[in-house]
This record gives structure tokens, sequence and C-alpha cells, in this order.
């Protein structure tokens, strides 16, 4: 893996999001959760490169979220589309979901939320801000259709302190 400069980072983010997913890792090597993630973006916020990410309230990491102070974000190549789908359905309430997959994790460079070996893409993020998803600014009133339960996402905006990749 190769380090990049966070302000000369480069990505087609709308196929990163919709179509290779991302591995969203709170917590540290030795406690953490980790949850495949479609929905969030990458950009410049205050004057900061950051990734923002979404998570519904009953996700178990949305604790470690709360918790932790930072969090990855890891892209892999599509061998491991198994592996992320595991990561998408099954709790880590329930096991070591860790231990379906082909993935190992590895320590970080600046943030205690741990990366994983496999990855072709790492973004390592320290939480800057969060608030939960109000359903009032629903311009479009059809988004209302992805929370049948109410359950809106608490939304996490991470500076991005560290970049790797292939």
């Amino acid at each position: 893996m190769t380090e990049i400069d966070v302000k000369k980072l480069s990505l087609d983010v709308v196929d990163l999001w919709m179509k290779r997913w991302l591995l969203l890792t709170a917590g540290t090597r030795d406690d953490c959760n980790m949850m495949t993630v479609a929905w969030g973006s990458v950009g410049c916020m205050w004057a900061k490169p950051f990734a923002q990410v979404v998570v519904r309230p009953q996700r178990h990491t949305r604790g470690y979220m709360d918790k932790m102070d930072s969090f990855t974000l890891c892209a892999f190549p599509e061998a491991h589309r198994k592996d992320l789908q595991t990561m998408g359905t099954t709790s880590g309430r329930d096991g070591d979901k860790l231990a379906l997959t082909g993935l190992t994790l590895t320590e970080s460079s600046k943030v205690p939320a741990p990366s994983y070996k496999e990855a072709d893409l790492i973004l390592e993020c320290r939480t800057i801000y969060y608030q939960d998803m109000d359903p009032a600014g629903f311009v479009d009133a059809s988004i209302q259709k992805n929370y049948p339960a109410d359950d809106y996402h608490r939304i996490y905006y991470g500076e991005i302190v560290a970049a790797f990749a292939d």
C-alpha cells in the first residue's frame, strides 16, 4: 500500500459507494465492529478532506461509532464481495463475524480503528461531527420510503487523516 496525500486524494466516489461498497470499522484492533456501507460521501468540509457515513440506531457498529473518535473505510478487490455481503448482513452482536470471512485486521497508521490487510483502499478518519437525521428535512418525500420503521440514520463526518491505496 502506498500512502496518498489526503489533499490530493482523487476517487471515483459514485463507483466507490454504489458499486464497490466500503467496510466501515470503529473501535480498536482488540475491540471493534464493522459493517458494509453503500451510502456516504467523500469531499471537503470546513477546509478538511472528509468522509461521511450514516449508521442506523439498531446497528451494533453504532455503539462503537458513538464511543470512539475514529473510524476507517476500506474498499476491497471484487474477490472479497462475499466478505462484504457477510459483513453487511451478519451482526457482531451474534458472534465473531470477521471469522466468517477471509479478511484480516491490521493496525491503522494514525487512528485507533483498525483496517484490513486485503484492502486496496484505506481511509483513516477522525470523527469531527455527527447529527441524527431529521426527516423534516426530506425535501423529496420519496426518501421516507427508506425508513418504514422511522429508524433514521446518524450522520458522521470524519476528517480523512490518512489514505492508502494499491
